[in-house]
This record gives C-alpha cells, sequence and structure tokens, in this order.
C-alpha cells in the first residue's frame, strides 16, 4: 500500500493539512503517517484537540530564541533519521515555511516525490515576506504536484515553466477548515471576549519584515484609530515573539479599550473573526478567511501574495504607514457604502472541498 508523508512544523500548516490528512485518512488504498517538525509546539497542540489529531512523529524541535539556521538544521536531520527508517512514496508540504522548505530538500534527499499544498504563491520580491517568498518558490520547483489554490497561482506556476500535468487547481484548504468551527451562537471561554460590546477591531502581527519602527508605526495607529471611535474596541493576540510583545504592551498596554491577550486556539480565533468589524493583519490565513465571514482586511504589509483579495475587494494594502492605516481604517468605520463593498466581496478562495479534491489527485498519482 503507497504510504504518504505529511509533514507540518506551526500552527498555520497544520489548520491548512487538517483537511487533507482527514481526507485522505478516508481514502482506501493509502497509508497516512503525519510528522511534525514542532516549530509552534505550544500552538499545535491547540490545533491537535480540535481536528483530533495525534501526529506519528513528533521532531520536538523548537528551542527558545531558535534562528531559521536552527530549525532548517534539526528539521533536516530529523526527517533524515525518519525517511532512512521507513519507505514514503510521497511526502506533502504545505505553503511556505521553514519547516516546508526543510521538508521538501529532505524529501529530494531521500528521492522521494513531493506535493505542495498551496503552490504558486508570488510577490516576486524575495524581502516581502521574508523568508516564504524564497522558501516557496525553491519548494516549486522541486514538487512533483501542485496543489494551485486560485487561478492567478496556477498561472504563476505555469509561466514559470512548471509542467502544466502536475499543476492542479483546488481552491485553498484554509476554507474546508474554517467552515468546521465557526459557530453562530459561539460561547468564548476567556471572559474578555465574552463581554465585548459594541464595534471590535482585530488586529494580528507578527511578521519579521515589520520588527523594529515598522511594527511601532502600526501600534500607534492602531492607538490613533481606537481613539478616534470611542464604542471601538481592539482586540490584539499577541504572538509570543519578543519583538512584537515588547512594543505591543509598551505602546498598546493599559488603554481600556485595548485587550492584549495570549495567542487563541484555532476555534476561539475564528469565531472572533466573525464576531470582529474589521480586522488589521499582515497574516495571509486570514486574508483568506475573512472573505468567507464578511469581513474586510487592511494588510499591515506592502505586498501580498495574495492579490486575489486586493482584485475581489475583499482586502487593501495599508503596509505599516501611521497616517493610511489610520485614514483607511477610519474611512471603513465612519462610511457604510465603503464598508459594504468589502464585507459583501466574493470570496476568490475557494468553497470549502479542497481537501477532498487533493485527496482524489494523491491517490491518482500514487495508483495509477
Amino acid at each position: 500500500m503507497p504510504k504518504v508523508a505529511l509533514i507540518f512544523g506551526t500552527r498555520p500548516e497544520c489548520i491548512k493539512m487538517a483537511p487533507v490528512i482527514k481526507a485522505l485518512e478516508e481514502t482506501d488504498g493509502i497509508d497516512v503517517a503525519t510528522i511534525s517538525s514542532g516549530q509552534h509546539k505550544e500552538m499545535l497542540e491547540q490545533v491537535y484537540r480540535w481536528f483530533h489529531l495525534a501526529p506519528h512523529e513528533d521532531l520536538s524541535i523548537m528551542r527558545a530564541d531558535q534562528t531559521l539556521f536552527d530549525i532548517t538544521t534539526s528539521t533536516l536531520s530529523g526527517l533524515q533519521r525518519i525517511f532512512a527508517g521507513e519507505k514514503f512514496d510521497l511526502a506533502l508540504v504545505h505553503g511556505d515555511t521553514t519547516t516546508t522548505l526543510a521538508a521538501t530538500l529532505a524529501a529530494f534527499y531521500s528521492g522521494i516525490p513531493v506535493g505542495h499544498v498551496e503552490a504558486g504563491l508570488r510577490t516576486y520580491t524575495y524581502q516581502a515576506p521574508w523568508p516564504e517568498e524564497m522558501n516557496r518558490h525553491v519548494v516549486d520547483h522541486v514538487a512533483a504536484l501542485h496543489f494551485a489554490p486560485t487561478e492567478l497561482a496556477r498561472q504563476h506556476l505555469v509561466q514559470e515553466h512548471i509542467p502544466e500535468e502536475g499543476i492542479f487547481l483546488t481552491g485553498n484548504t484554509v476554507i474546508d477548515a474554517l467552515l468546521t468551527v465557526v459557530e453562530p451562537e459561539y460561547r468564548f471561554p476567556d471572559p474578555r471576549l465574552a463581554s465585548l460590546d459594541g464595534r471590535v477591531l482585530l488586529i494580528t502581527a507578527h511578521r519579521r519584515e515589520s520588527f523594529g519602527a515598522p511594527l511601532e508605526a502600526a501600534f500607534h495607529a492602531i492607538l490613533d484609530i481606537v481613539e478616534a471611535e470611542p464604542d471601538l474596541t481592539a482586540v490584539y493576540p499577541v504572538h509570543r515573539n519578543p519583538h512584537v510583545l515588547e512594543p505591543a504592551h509598551r505602546i498598546l498596554g493599559g488603554h481600556p479599550r485595548i485587550r492584549l491577550i495570549e495567542p487563541l486556539d484555532y476555534k476561539d480565533f475564528s469565531n472572533l473573526m466573525a464576531r470582529c468589524t474589521l480586522i488589521l493583519s499582515d497574516s495571509g490565513g486570514v486574508q483568506e478567511e475573512a472573505p468567507t465571514l464578511g469581513k474586510p482586511v487592511l494588510v499591515l504589509r506592502e505586498v501580498t501574495e495574495r492579490p486575489e483579495a486586493l482584485d475581489a475587494g475583499t482586502a487593501r494594502l495599508v503596509g505599516c504607514d501611521r497616517e493610511r492605516i489610520v485614514a483607511t481604517a477610519l474611512t471603513l468605520l465612519r462610511d457604510s457604502c465603503e464598508y459594504d463593498k468589502m464585507a459583501k466581496a466574493a470570496n476568490p478562495f475557494g468553497d470549502g472541498t479542497a481537501g477532498k479534491k487533493i485527496a482524489q489527485i494523491v491517490k491518482q498519482f500514487l495508483c495509477s
């Protein structure tokens, strides 16, 4: 029986791979093994509980203050051991993390074909996002199977002379995952979320290229927005990286209508997205998820590898420019017509069936 290794290391990867794992486990004739690098160990535990996942192997690479060098070398050596001891017919990786890059290299060195879930995303600027843009270029040019979430992503792959017979348009698996967790009458276990009243500004910000002055400018913009709108409460699940924690608490801490909280588990965060009014985020996944929930996203980046959201009108780029963030946010919060243009735009990222499509393609690849 052919055996597939599904490899992930961060919370977003695991969330987006969960529908593929479930679909493959329900597919006859395929043996499935899940391998975690443990790049985001604590956050991964939350996802395991919700999706009822238990990785067959956990490299447990997470260390305090680990660098990209540490993640890459630890993942490579851990997977070398696993691949040397067990035969795999395909390795599936997701997206563009350092775990994804290292897993692709390990599979390539071991003679295992690679399938890339969420293939073809591009900014064509290696510094934004860094190092993810380089990672996904490398993975796509090594992979045998490419699961493109959108037509634009598929076109990128074709333009880079990747063989078209290995490219498949599937939609994004994050929509599959999201639709399983959002509940209309969801009750938040955290009293700070259960007691939210009025309009809510949801924030996620953690990108490495924004550390320092850009991130501080974005935080000052959030302060300006909250001060300008008396009925608005900002909620920020703060990333644990000290480059984010310190300025967030220094600039935003102590304000009565800004709630700095611990990172949320996936179900809480998804339902908070459904509850909020507007989102400020530098996250790629949020740009994909929010349109399904009718929530406008202001992207705290200068470029995005998800321009479909910009074209559809569900997201706008504001970077970390304080004046631009404030002006755009206040326009949406004060002008219902402008808000509705974004909130009611069609989601360009799929219909919630990507996991099943990928499983069928994998079966055909392995069993033909």
